[in-house]
């Protein structure tokens, strides 16, 4: 199985890394691909460049063989959409491999805002992994109707279920909950602290000779 992480990564940190490996590890995938976005749909625009998120990205995982870095949304004009990449991915995998599309529950709660969003499941298993701030999807009560009649019917408590079809199922990790956000290293930037433990050396030392996140007079 391979697992898909998307993300403006802005920066990367610990936090992504660690969730990546817990359920490279979990779900027994046998590579997990990080697609830092181009241009977001529905969130503001990210604060880096496309090429500086890109290439923080190529240090943090640095070293992990399970661990690459796809950049067909850094490279693609207009907005970036999920479901086109997974799209893709499914073309170039074939139909019979799993794919799993790794997702923070802060996201999953608003999915049915998605482009296209319900097309997802014809494409992908989606695994979702708890966030800062977030109880966990077995208290629904805040899920659209739509988003949980979907994990009603979808929903699997096992990871090796992941492995009966290519895609269609949604999975609940249960992985380390870090207490690190993207926006919590960038505000600690502005004010001048450190960011040392939070993220890699290589992707602070990067941020730093960057001069990435300074706040502009």
């Amino acid at each position: 199985m391979i697992g898909i992480y998307g993300g403006t990564f802005d920066p990367i940190h610990y936090g992504h890394l660690r969730i990546a490996e817990e359920l490279a590890e979990l779900i027994d995938l046998s590579r997990v691909i990080f697609v830092p976005s181009g241009t977001p749909r529905l969130r503001a625009a990210p604060v880096a460049s496309r090429n500086h998120r890109s290439y923080m990205v190529s240090l943090a995982i640095y070293g992990n063989g399970k661990f690459l870095l796809d950049e067909r949304e850094i490279h693609r004009n207009g907005i970036s959409t999920t479901v086109e990449s997974l799209r893709e991915y499914r073309n170039e995998i074939g139909d019979s491999s799993a794919l799993c599309f790794l997702l923070g529950i802060d996201a999953f709660i608003k999915i049915n805002q998605w482009y296209n969003w319900q097309s997802l499941f014809d494409l992908c298993h989606i695994i979702i992994v708890p966030r800062p701030g977030y109880s966990f999807i077995d208290d629904d009560h805040y899920l659209h109707d739509d988003i949980k009649k979907e994990l009603i019917s979808r929903n699997v408590k096992n990871p090796r279920d992941l492995t009966l079809q290519a895609n269609g199922f949604v999975y609940c990790a249960h992985t380390s909950l870090l207490e690190i956000s993207a926006s919590y290293i960038r505000s600690l930037i502005r004010d001048g602290k450190s960011i040392r433990y939070l993220l890699p050396d290589n992707v602070s030392n990067f941020i730093k000779e960057n001069g990435l996140y300074i706040e502009k007079k």
